[in-house]
């Protein structure tokens, strides 16, 4: 899948290509506004800067728009409600607000190229004796098969891919169900206390009190 990247800051470049790429992401760079319009036609993904040297990302992303269908996620540093319901409005499909993971980050880029009839960006991902392949939605623990419901996959990826790191219980709640509603969060208690069951191992799902969870050894 073609990703364009859209960010004028070199570090944060260099922190997130090798990331894409490593969820076999083909990523093209662009540094500007007029870079970003030569090069979105070619892309299956847009994840655009807001802040950009020569434009505002959101009139670039009202050009696209009105150009294109193509899906834009917003990864940017301003987090006030005005400024996510300006993006919305300008056509993104998702927003992401720096700092975050790049763990949710992924998520939220298969969550989006789901709405739009695209497999998972990540082919398979391991932690200890877990392995997922998200190709085929198979999830195997040590060699045998174990039986996942849509939502405890999706749990069990977005932990699996942080390796370790602790995932919020709101990334999680956006990630998997795409809302940050208090009510989410029963659900996925449920989820969690689930998964916890068929993975049959003490720890292997850890609770980071007053955060959220991580996988454990």
């Amino acid at each position: 899948m073609r990703v364009l990247l859209v960010e004028d800051d070199d570090r944060v470049v260099a922190a997130l290509v090798p990331a894409l790429q490593q969820a076999h992401l083909q990523v093209r760079r662009a540094a500007s506004a007029a870079e970003a319009w030569r090069l979105h036609a070619d892309a299956d993904l847009v994840l655009l800067d807001m802040g950009l040297p020569d434009q505002d990302g959101l009139a670039l992303c009202r050009d696209i728009r009105a150009a294109s269908d193509v899906p834009i996620i917003a990864v940017t540093a301003r987090r006030e409600e005005s400024s996510l319901v300006a993006a919305l409005r300008a056509g993104v499909d998702d927003y992401v607000v720096k700092p975050y993971s790049q763990a949710v980050l992924l998520a939220r880029i298969e969550a989006v190229m789901r709405r739009f009839g695209h497999a998972p960006v990540t082919p398979a991902a391991e932690w200890a004796d877990v392995r997922l392949d998200h190709d085929t939605r198979e999830a195997v623990l040590d060699g045998s098969p174990l039986p996942l419901s849509r939502k405890e996959f999706e749990l069990l990826s977005m932990l699996v891919q942080a390796q370790g790191a602790p995932v919020t219980r709101e990334a999680l709640m956006q990630g998997i169900w795409d809302t940050s509603w208090v009510g989410a969060s029963r659900t996925l208690d449920v989820h969690v206390s689930s998964l916890r069951a068929k993975l049959d191992r003490p720890g292997v799902v850890e609770t980071v009190r007053g955060v959220g969870y991580r996988m454990g050894r």
